[in-house]
């Protein structure tokens, strides 16, 4: 009896990853990468996923119901990043299709920015840039671009996951104290203090956002508790845009409510050339590279074919954001 040949699994990358992971992927697969600098337009996604058992996506691939119900043969969607706000998931996990993604390895890097952009809002550092590179520096001057101290004021942290602990134990090493949102699930951290949002707000003098963007943290920060944030706080958001009202952040910001905001993510993303936020001096704003280093960018990719390897093998991947899907079956033989 003649025997019957496996067909060759089918894999569409939606961007260029690091080579050695890739490599790796087309030893158990036929891998398509779209070469674009830009994501693949949503007709050409559903196009290359209309006969595709896997794909590996990034967060700027909108998968949603439609995406999903084209796509018969799909087993995985392998997201680059720990957020998957970007996919249909309550789709997917019908379809018996699993969404693996890559916590914990960009917790440190993305820590790493956040500071960063609080450092640099604080003591005005892009701004002082522009001011040299504009012939501006004439001499040293007692009032020149004077900023805030970082040192011994008081942080609040609205998320308090691997993150949001990153963030505070750097913030422990600038003899800051730490505030983070009280909730069921917080871990208790030696120094740092549980409080409600309120006092979070009313106390801190930076506030820095680590909560994943669902339907309850959308807007979670906007008019009304810009209205109790301490006068002059600075906010840091290397979350989600969305979660905070980018016109509440704007008027705060101009009316000097908000003292600085420092942003590696927008509402909508890339923020549009002309909004009114580029305009100003007390915003600092990096185009979503939180995670952008190079060993943390080569370590996600590295997990997000490992998440397409197990659903190959027949497991369920073990960074899976919907664990308990019932694994659609393989394309038939030929």
């Amino acid at each position: 009896m003649p025997r019957i040949a496996r067909v060759r699994k089918k894999v569409f990358v939606t961007r260029a990853i690091d080579s050695t992971p890739l490599e790796r992927l087309r030893a158990a697969a036929a891998v398509t990468v779209w070469r674009g600098e830009m994501p693949p337009p949503a007709p050409a996604l559903r196009s290359a996923l209309a006969n595709a058992d896997a794909v590996l996506s990034m967060i700027t691939d909108k998968i949603d119901a439609g995406v999903i119900a084209a796509a018969p043969q799909l087993r995985v969607i392998s997201n680059l990043g720990v957020g998957v706000d970007n996919i249909d998931l309550e789709a997917a996990t019908h379809a018996g299709i699993a969404v693996g993604h890559t916590p914990g390895v960009l917790t440190e890097a993305t820590a790493d920015l956040a500071f960063g952009l609080l450092m640099a809002t604080a003591r005005r550092i892009a701004e002082a840039d522009r001011h040299v590179r504009a012939g501006k520096w004439r001499t040293w001057g007692p009032m020149t671009m004077l900023g805030r101290d970082v040192h011994s004021s008081t942080i609040g942290l609205i998320g308090f996951g691997a993150i949001g602990q990153a963030m505070a134990r750097r913030a422990t090493g600038f003899g800051m104290r730490v505030l983070y949102l009280k909730h069921s699930s917080s871990k208790r951290v030696a120094g740092a203090i549980a409080v409600g949002l309120s006092r979070l707000l009313a106390e801190s003098d930076y506030v820095s956002i680590h909560v994943p963007l669902t339907a309850k943290t959308r807007h979670m920060i906007g008019a009304r508790e810009f209205a109790v944030m301490k006068p002059g706080a600075i906010l840091i958001n290397t979350a989600r845009g969305a979660v905070v009202d980018q016109a509440a952040m704007l008027a705060a910001l101009k009316s000097g409510r908000l003292g600085g905001a420092g942003l590696d993510v927008t509402d909508p993303e890339p923020i549009a050339h002309r909004d009114p936020l580029l305009r100003l001096d007390n915003l600092v704003i990096t185009p979503h590279i939180g995670s952008a280093s190079i060993a943390t960018r080569a370590r996600m990719a590295a997990m997000a074919v490992e998440n397409i390897l197990d659903v190959f093998a027949g497991r369920v991947p073990r960074l899976c954001a919907n664990p308990h899907v019932r694994l659609r079956p393989p394309r038939d033989a030929a």
